[in-house]
């Protein structure tokens, strides 16, 4: 059997990704080189190569968010992802505050249709 390969984030960083997923036991972790979340077929977080942690938000509370904590829209291979912001480090080192904003995005993401699975 093949080794999963490592994730392309920094460990520190993935370390502190798991501990925000841990956070809402029912979600899982997924992914191997690129971790993120999803809730019924709908992806709302993700750990990006460069450590930033992505969640998926409705539109006000992505205004505010930015506002907040004077971040953006996430960005990947020049296109913005207009559902997804961008949080700051400073508040991924604070589970406890992330976890509010996690819980808002597993929240939105589980309100969202249900996609169609492949298998």
């Amino acid at each position: 059997m093949a080794k999963k390969p490592a994730p392309h984030a920094p460990a520190e960083k993935v370390a502190l990704y798991e501990k925000l997923v841990a956070t809402i036991p029912e979600v899982e972790r997924k992914g191997a080189a690129n971790p993120y979340t999803s809730v019924n077929g709908n992806m709302f977080s993700q750990l990006l190569p460069n450590g930033r942690v992505s969640l998926r938000l409705p539109a006000a509370d992505q205004a505010d968010f930015i506002a907040r904590f004077k971040t953006k829209n996430t960005e990947q291979y020049g296109v913005v992802q207009k559902e997804y912001v961008e949080m700051p480090d400073e508040l991924l080192a604070k589970t406890k505050e992330a976890a509010k904003y996690f819980r808002a995005s597993f929240d939105y993401a589980s309100s969202l249709n249900p996609k169609a699975t492949r298998r």
